[in-house]
């Protein structure tokens, strides 16, 4: 992304964009109990909505925006909780992410296919990929208008080719905030004999 991208979301956050969006994603809560703990990365994590609930579960928590504003707002609310997150700002197109393995990646409603392969290099054996992103659709939806911000249909299962799925689902589906969005949403592990 470029500095004028970062300028957006900045001042997005500023305007308190996202600012009553502190439910974590309904897919993580449903998907939590049969997830294996430990380090987790969650990628383009905006204000922290997913980062902090993942803490507050007892997850060791990486959390990379583009967002210096979004990361402020996600220290801030992970202090008043009473939980650690490790913050850092990143421009996610270049790829620079975290040297770790991790055993659990959420990336939900951020649309960078080419990121993926990377994404999954950095999960360990028995690791799985929780991800939501915006689909292509000719309905009236919330989300990126720019369909280059949407995958197509069964992209995001062919990107995630080289892990086991446990869960793939294409739908409109009914936001906690009463909107609609058209998502794909995946869970998927590394294989190994117990996932």
């Amino acid at each position: 992304m470029s500095q004028a991208d970062r300028n957006k979301w900045d001042a997005r956050y500023r305007q308190g964009s996202y600012q009553a969006r502190t439910h974590p994603t309904e897919l993580l809560v449903e998907w939590l109990p049969r997830l294996p703990r430990g380090r987790v990365l969650d990628v383009a994590c905006g204000a922290g909505r997913n980062s902090v609930y993942l803490a507050e579960a007892g997850y060791e928590v990486d959390a990379i925006d583009i967002s210096s504003v979004a990361l402020d707002r996600l220290r801030e609310t992970a202090q008043a909780r009473g939980v650690k997150v490790s913050c850092t700002e990143t421009d996610l197109e270049s790829c620079v992410l975290p040297n770790q393995n991790y055993d659990l990646i959420v990336m939900a409603r951020y649309t960078q296919p080419s990121l993926v392969p990377t994404l999954l290099r950095l999960l360990r054996a028995g690791g799985h990929f929780l991800c939501e992103v915006h689909l292509v659709t000719d309905r009236e939806v919330s989300g990126p208008s720019d369909p280059a911000f949407r995958m197509a249909p069964n992209e995001l299962l062919k990107l995630a080719a080289e892990l086991q799925v446990l869960f793939y689902r294409e739908a409109i589906v009914e936001d906690p905030d009463g909107g609609q969005s058209a998502l794909a949403q995946l869970v998927a592990c590394r294989v190994t004999a117990g996932c």
